[in-house]
């Protein structure tokens, strides 16, 4: 509790300029095409706040996944009606208007979140599958190709950590990202110096500066269920 009310405090001081805070409002990570019960924290804070006179408006938002475990996702997003304090009745005690608000926030959010089974993988693709040209496919099958080859060494490793470490707690793909983000700069580097060694200076500028091009091909035709 003792952090809880330090990060309100911040959030708060965020909120007095005007910023913004992305909050999870189901409190956990959970890998599944389901709206889950909302906690209580956002409610806690948006009262808290309008009670210190903040103007905070609250701006429900979903994203759905056509998968949490694929590498490069097909995302939706939604966004229902933006809260305000005068929607909430705050004259029958803390613990009814944070009722209310969870109320309100759930339904805003309750349309906009795709309600799939977990193996119904033909409803996902109904819904979240992006058509792509089969011209589009050809043009850039051989860059596809040498994007696959040319980070399978990054990848591999990457993919491996994630599993032995986020599998059972929903935390792969956080994993997934987090590692890219911080090891691709130096994979980049890595690579620029074995083709100088190897090759040339240009063949090395080349590879850096076309290795996510051809990342990006890879990503763009890949199989997406």
């Amino acid at each position: 509790m003792d952090q809880n009310y330090s990060t309100f405090d911040a959030c708060k001081e965020i909120f007095k300029q005007n910023g913004i805070v992305l909050i999870f409002s189901e409190g956990r990570c959970i890998n599944e095409w389901h709206l889950r019960p909302l906690m209580k924290g956002t409610a806690r804070l948006a009262l808290s706040s309008w009670e210190a006179g903040i103007p905070l408006r609250v701006l429900p938002t979903t994203i759905n996944y056509q998968s949490f475990t694929r590498f490069g996702k097909n995302i939706h997003m939604g966004f229902g009606k933006i809260l305000s304090k005068e929607d909430i009745d705050m004259s029958n005690g803390f613990g009814k208007s944070v009722l209310q608000f969870n109320d309100i926030l759930s339904k805003e959010l309750q349309p906009l979140v795709y309600e799939i089974e977990k193996d119904d993988v033909q409803k996902r693709k109904s819904v979240m599958e992006k058509q792509i040209p089969i011209s589009v496919k050809i043009m850039l099958l051989i860059p596809a190709i040498a994007g696959w080859l040319l980070h399978f060494p990054l990848w591999f490793p990457v993919r491996l950590s994630a599993k032995k470490f986020g599998a059972k707690n929903d935390h792969y793909d956080s994993l997934v990202v987090g590692l890219f983000f911080v090891l691709y700069p130096i994979y980049l580097l890595v690579m620029g110096i074995l083709f100088t060694a190897f090759f040339s200076v240009g063949w090395a500028l080349m590879a850096i500066f076309g290795a996510p091009f051809l990342a990006w091909s890879y990503m763009y035709i890949k199989q997406q269920f």
